[in-house]
């Protein structure tokens, strides 16, 4: 079995900062992309931020130059660095990952139980 758990996250003022942690454990074989997706009230799940095993990043336009992903393959973590913070960033963040239990298991993705993240104006 994999567990994916999250820390971080709470209630913040406008401006502020938080750091999202995710750590995947079990049955792992290979990880392959790490990202954080979010859901805010009334609204579609939607990416915010992935990376690759070879460490690219990607970004939701709305979260450019504001949040930064990062990962530590040996830990199998990855954690969401986020600044500037708008009362629109207020969501549910999930941690997502795609893992493979055995050499001959494709990827499957994986997801976190979720953690509130709330932006005061």
């Amino acid at each position: 079995q994999v567990r994916l758990v999250e820390s971080g996250g709470g209630l913040v003022e406008s401006g502020g900062s938080l750091r999202l942690s995710c750590a995947a454990s079990g049955t792992i074989f290979s990880v392959n992309a790490m990202g954080w997706y979010r859901q805010g009230p009334g609204k579609q799940r939607e990416l915010v931020a992935s990376i690759a095993r070879g460490g690219t990043p990607i970004y939701a336009d709305s979260v450019k130059g504001r949040f930064a992903i990062s990962r530590d393959n040996a830990k199998n973590t990855v954690s969401l660095e986020m600044h500037s913070l708008k009362p629109e960033d207020t969501a549910v963040y999930y941690c997502n990952v795609d893992i493979s239990t055995t050499l001959l298991s494709p990827f499957r993705a994986y997801w976190g139980q979720g953690t509130q993240v709330t932006v005061s104006s």
